[in-house]
């Protein structure tokens, strides 16, 4: 997402997202041309929008508190977590945006509309609510209702892409503050195994998210002055949050960097490094961001291996991971990703080789890209041709049951008839809204996706400004249309992966939600 030449206004050494190679964009120019067909069906769903979004006035709210921005994050057989946004009506922090009010919130919840008799509150004030049901029973439908000062919480808008941000049914959406519904999932059949977070697109070393070249309504965002940058003060957010909810193992898939300059990859590694120990705790791979002027010489020196590739193959208790470098080619990052022949030739023998063994892939382009709101370029996405001979690999080898993908800056879940095993996932940004990760539960009978916000206050804070991104279009892309978008449960029998478990052998909750520090082998 950054050109190869840095543009004023801002000074060398300044990372800004233009949104040239990772993000479906509204300027083909940027990112490779869209075809006519992509153009059309975008422009048939944008035009309207950016219509109203030029010339609607600013909403009035009736009450002295708007409490807006309600969305279902996390859902789980046994837990929910919600956010929302109180603000002052008829303020102007200076971006067409109303103030932020920090105050009181709750959520009211039962198993049917008319009696809401439970309630889960926060412990402080705050304009950037996030509240954890816990305690739900799988396969039952909950009704909700989020407050602040009894103003009822509005729910993120995603009628552009069909999508319902608030629950798992429609039920309470033509009412304003609800009460919303959803229904718990049932937990992956079998004994929890082990918990890996799944994140990318840390971007250290960017100053402006989001800004388009020669667009004026997209303005870029920028952190306040005097605070942390923001991509380091997400991603050490987001490493927190995936040790507190119990990741054993944490892969990162790319996009480390703004830039591949040697000060951020450090600096990405020393953050990273809090989670563990590299190549033992942790994983990373390359994105086209990560590459330098020495061809990625400098990723290679800080997350690399000496005189070995940039993909590898790791067993863990059975479980393979498998990391691919998906721009292993030459270029300026701003075109479609491509694994060069040795990699790929290797990636097929060690499919072959281990048909059967439970594998996690992860790189940073996607092998497909549906869906999407903004036009789709050839950049977006791995080439089409090389897409299709690792979906053909994956139809060969049934022990494959995730590809876990960035670039997108989305939350997006994707099977293909071709690989139907797989899942094809898509996590947002580390960096900026929605601002989080995927903890991936690996049960002996199956798995479950559950998409976790970062929420240290700073971090809930700069969600909250970084989702005007796009001309306020954002969350229609990055939220993820559905809650099965960024949590789903997939049954399948994946008892040949042994079970990592503290030394001290303590008992584990199904969510993973006790630290694992140095965790061993126990295949019993």
């Amino acid at each position: 997402m950054r050109l190869p030449t840095p543009r004023p206004p801002f000074t060398a050494g300044e990372h800004t997202t233009d949104m040239r190679c990772c993000l479906p964009v509204p300027l083909g120019a940027l990112a490779g041309i869209p075809g006519p067909c992509e153009l059309l069906r975008s422009g048939f769903l944008l035009a309207p929008a950016l219509v109203r979004s030029a010339t609607a006035p600013r909403p009035r709210h009736p009450r002295s508190l708007a409490a807006v921005h309600l969305e279902l994050v996390t859902l789980t057989e046994d837990r929910a977590v919600i956010t929302w946004h109180t603000a002052l009506p008829g303020t102007d922090d200076g971006t067409g945006r109303m103030l932020p009010a920090a105050t009181e919130g709750e959520i009211v919840y039962g198993t049917h509309p008319a009696r809401l008799n439970r309630t889960a509150g926060e412990d402080r004030p705050t304009a950037h609510h996030h509240v954890e049901l816990t305690g739900l029973e799988p396969g039952q439908t909950y009704y909700y209702q989020a407050r602040s000062r009894g103003v009822p919480a509005t729910p993120t808008a995603l009628h552009l892409v069909r999508g319902n941000a608030a629950g798992t049914s429609r039920h309470g959406l033509d009412t304003p503050g609800g009460p919303y519904s959803f229904t718990t999932p049932q937990p992956p059949p079998g004994r929890h195994l082990l918990s890996l977070a799944l994140c990318n697109d840390l971007h250290i070393g960017e100053t402006v998210a989001g800004l388009v070249a020669g667009v004026p309504f997209l303005r870029g965002v920028a952190q306040r002055t005097g605070q942390t940058p923001y991509p380091e003060l997400m991603s050490r957010a987001v490493v927190d949050e995936a040790r507190r909810r119990g990741a054993q193992l944490l892969l990162a898939a790319g996009d480390i960097s703004a830039g591949g300059g040697p000060r951020d990859l450090a600096e990405a590694r020393r953050i990273l490094d809090g989670f563990g120990t590299h190549r033992r705790d942790y994983f990373v791979v390359r994105g086209n961001h990560d590459r330098s002027a020495g061809e990625g010489d400098t990723f290679h020196r800080e997350f690399g291996l000496p005189d070995g590739p940039g993909w590898f193959e790791h067993d863990v208790a059975g479980l393979r991971i498998i990391g691919l470098d998906t721009y292993d080619k030459r270029g300026n990052g701003g075109d479609a990703g491509g694994l060069g022949a040795e990699q790929l030739s290797w990636f097929r023998r060690r499919l072959r080789a281990h048909r059967e063994q439970p594998t996690v892939v992860f790189g940073h382009h996607p092998l497909t890209v549906r869906e999407a709101l903004f036009p789709v370029s050839p950049a977006q996405r791995l080439g089409r041709r090389q897409a299709r001979a690792i979906l053909r690999a994956y139809a060969t080898a049934p022990g494959v049951f995730l590809h876990h993908v960035g670039h997108t800056h989305r939350n997006k879940r994707t099977h293909v008839p071709l690989a139907p095993q797989v899942t094809l996932q898509e996590v947002g940004a580390a960096k900026e809204y929605p601002g989080g990760f995927f903890l991936l539960r690996i049960h002996s009978g199956g798995f479950a996706l559950n998409f976790f916000r970062a929420r240290a206050a700073e971090a809930l804070e700069w969600n909250e400004r970084s989702r005007r991104q796009a001309g306020g279009l954002w969350p229609y892309h990055a939220l993820g249309r559905t809650v099965a978008d960024r949590n789903s449960v997939v049954a399948r029998d994946l008892s040949g992966i042994g079970r990592l478990v503290p030394p001290s052998a303590q008992s584990r909750s199904p969510q993973g939600m006790t630290a694992v520090p140095n965790p061993r082998l126990d295949v019993a």
